[in-house]
């Protein structure tokens, strides 16, 4: 059997279709996602829990420990960290590469679920967890100062403004605030005076619970009409905790003022941003895992003049670091040594053949086979990285012996004396078993490559399947 017989006696049809499949490869490597590193999800989970007050050994006795002993029954974990800091504990699950992350999660949940009944029945909320990527850095981080606003108000104006609308950017898997935080009034208890008093700190928290509870006080029943009772003077600034009336002693009123300093601040005084020497808060935006990193980017920097008639006037957006600078150079790098290396192989070729038409027909192998794998790229979901473009370079020198072999068969036979379309015949016939036999040993030489595991393995399976890619497309073109 020739499997070139059909393309060689319809040559318009052979032509239509190498253009056929030089524009789907065209197409397809506009719609690969650029990254430095190929996409690897590393199935890790991540679990928060808040207990306010207390101190980082009892967040590591009471809550941390309980909820270890859950997470650490599930299947397929490798490993479990966790940090206790003063009020809350963040634990890291990370599972085996083969696990699903979405069935991780759930097994996540249920472990929350049967740990409720040994946690400490005080805490405010349940604890969360979220998905969580540690090979997921951040593409850019936006640093917002001002000169006349404080750290507060510029912290709002990010978390309720900035982050919502780059969220929405196509590409953009999150938007982390930090730097500050929100404003709230900071009450700083003096324990002498606290002591000379009589009152308790209880006293001090149930008196500022009370001045700013949210729920109704009761309601007015009646046979026609029902009125709630409510509130609505919230405890908004320092002034308004001067009348504050903490507790009664031997008829003497102790009021907050008399006990304690009311300053206004912000709920995590530890938390603080810095850019150009100035305070600021820091917008850190990471991407979807099968987004273009530069297209996000090009996307979010495009925003930023909507963003600036957002906010107030004072408000400065700068960029603190941008991702893509690196990797715009790394891939272009690469792209030019792709088209020099496409080049070098053309020389080589045509100082040994000596001869015009043959080396532009060996030419033509070149662009058809990578745009082919490019469109087998696209199907397999991966992307223009270092070691995707670094195995197209590698795949250069691999996907134009097949059609030198071709070539100096034919030639073989003319020199014989046969006519040029019967020595193409005859000389595919001859060569086409040779040259599926040379690619199948150069793709078996990448089957370490290709079954290697764990993380060494996510990385380079893109790398080893690319050549495959390339070799399998330049045996069918070459046969072709």
């Amino acid at each position: 059997m020739n499997f070139s017989w059909p393309f060689i006696r319809r040559p318009i049809g052979t032509t239509l279709m190498a253009i056929g499949l030089f524009m789907i490869g065209a197409v397809a490597y506009t719609f690969l996602p650029v990254s430095s590193l190929p996409s690897v999800d590393l199935p890790t989970i991540s679990v928060t829990a808040s207990r306010p007050g207390a101190d980082p050994n009892i967040m590591a006795a009471t809550v941390a420990a309980p909820l270890e002993r859950r997470l650490g029954e599930i299947a397929g974990v490798t490993e479990l960290t966790s940090v206790s800091s003063l009020g809350s504990t963040r634990i890291v699950v990370q599972f085996d590469l083969s696990r699903s992350v979405d069935g991780a999660a759930r097994d996540v949940q249920a472990a929350l679920n049967a740990a409720l009944s040994d946690l400490p029945g005080d805490m405010p909320t349940l604890p969360t967890f979220r998905k969580f990527n540690p090979a997921a850095a951040p593409i850019l981080i936006l640093a917002l100062t001002s000169k006349t606003m404080q750290g507060s108000a510029i912290y709002d104006a990010a978390d309720s403004v900035i982050a919502q609308r780059l969220s929405q950017v196509q590409g953009v898997a999150d938007v982390t605030v930090a730097g500050s935080e929100q404003p709230a009034l900071r009450v700083r208890v003096d324990p002498t005076r606290l002591a000379n008093m009589g009152v308790a700190l209880e006293d001090v928290r149930t008196a500022i619970s009370n001045a700013n509870a949210m729920g109704p006080l009761g309601s007015f029943d009646g046979p026609g009409r029902a009125v709630s009772i409510g509130i609505n003077d919230q405890l908004k600034t320092a002034p308004d905790y001067d009348t504050l009336v903490v507790k009664t002693v031997d008829g003497n009123v102790v009021r907050l003022p008399d006990i304690a300093s009311i300053q206004p601040g912000v709920r995590n005084s530890r938390s603080a941003g810095w850019f150009n020497r100035d305070p600021s808060v820091l917008l850190i935006i990471t991407k979807q895992g099968d987004a273009n990193v530069i297209d996000t980017v090009d996307r979010i920097y495009a925003l930023l003049p909507e963003l600036r008639q957002w906010i107030p006037a004072g408000l400065d957006i700068s960029v603190l670091t941008d991702r893509t600078q690196t990797i715009r150079a790394s891939v272009h790098d690469m792209q030019l040594t792709l088209a020099a290396t496409v080049v070098l192989v053309m020389m080589v070729v045509f100082l040994f053949l000596r001869r015009g038409p043959p080396t532009i027909a060996a030419g033509v192998t070149v662009p058809l086979s990578l745009a082919g794998t490019c469109a087998a790229m696209w199907a397999a979901g991966f992307s223009i990285d270092n070691l995707s473009l670094m195995a197209l370079v590698v795949s250069v020198g691999f996907v134009v012996d097949d059609a030198i072999v071709m070539i100096e068969n034919v030639f073989r036979n003319i020199e014989a004396g046969a006519s040029p379309l019967r020595a193409t015949l005859k000389g595919a016939k001859q060569i086409g078993f040779t040259v599926v036999s040379i690619s199948v040993s150069l793709v078996a030489a990448f089957i370490p490559l290709l079954f290697m595991g764990g993380i060494v393995g996510r990385f380079f399976r893109e790398f080893s399947v690319t050549l495959a890619f390339a070799i399998a497309v330049s045996t069918v073109v070459s046969l072709s």
